[in-house]
């Protein structure tokens, strides 16, 4: 009875120390307009003494999603606060979070692709109709935060329903983006986080697209409700001025 007991005592100290293993790093769903600012951002937590932080990129509005049908997230960063409104307002998040950056959206042209990115976007019907802008990337303006702000720009300058046809629609900002970089678009309404970073500005040149023409791009962030200790801290170094600071130099404002 004793060596059983032992060998119960032994099983029970596995299984505790394998919840424990899981648990050493905090799970992140973050938006993809963030995909190249934040392992800089996780690299100088973790230089810190923070922890390990695995990061899951997406279209805000698809991340979202998948918290409410119960995905094993810890922290979500949105490129629109109003899903973290939404989730909050359900019960859960643990509070209404905090907004952690600004966001721009600029309108990328691709170099040979013949359109100034200069041009106002109220005249990018006539170059669509006049052969001159074949396709326009945008992310999706159903789920995608920048889509969302490309969709009210084009509609704030009366282009939107002239350009239905020439619309490359991409699950998020960063497929937009790659649209361009790839010669599939001439032109995109992408993030200026992305439209900086220099494999996709060595392919390009932007122009920042009007704020007035949008709602603003708060990126809201908040811990949900089995947030551990690593998450907490991520979060605390997120609003914290070293963060500010690469985020900064990335192209997005701070609050």
């Amino acid at each position: 009875m004793a060596r059983i007991a032992r060998m119960f005592l032994f099983l029970c100290l596995l299984v505790a120390s394998g919840a424990a293993v899981a648990t050493v790093q905090a799970r992140v769903a973050a938006a993809s307009s963030l995909a190249f600012v934040l392992p800089e951002i996780v690299a100088a937590f973790r230089a810190q003494g923070g922890g390990a932080v695995e990061v899951s990129y997406g279209a805000s509005g698809l991340l979202a999603r998948q918290i409410q049908r119960g995905a094993p997230f810890e922290l979500f960063l949105s490129a629109n606060e109003a899903y973290v409104a939404t989730l909050a307002s359900t019960g859960l998040t643990r509070d209404a979070g905090a907004v952690y950056a600004l966001g721009e959206l600029v309108l990328f042209s691709a170099t040979g692709g013949g359109i100034d990115p200069a041009t106002p976007l109220q005249q990018l019907p006539a170059l669509h109709e006049a052969g001159g802008l074949r396709r326009l990337a945008l992310a999706h303006p159903e789920h995608a935060p920048y889509g969302i702000a490309a969709r009210q720009a084009l509609e704030s300058s009366g282009a939107w329903r002239a350009l239905q046809p020439a619309l490359a629609v991409g699950e998020s900002v960063a497929q937009a983006a790659r649209f361009v970089t790839s010669g599939a678009a001439e032109a995109g309404l992408i993030a200026k986080s992305l439209a900086m970073q220099p494999a996709v500005a060595a392919r390009g040149d932007f122009v920042p697209v009007k704020g007035e023409l949008h709602a603003p791009l708060r990126q809201r962030m908040v811990l949900l409700p089995d947030a551990g200790p690593i998450a907490e801290a991520f979060y605390a170094f997120l609003l914290g001025t070293e963060a500010h600071a690469i985020l900064a130099r990335h192209g997005f404002g701070v609050p």
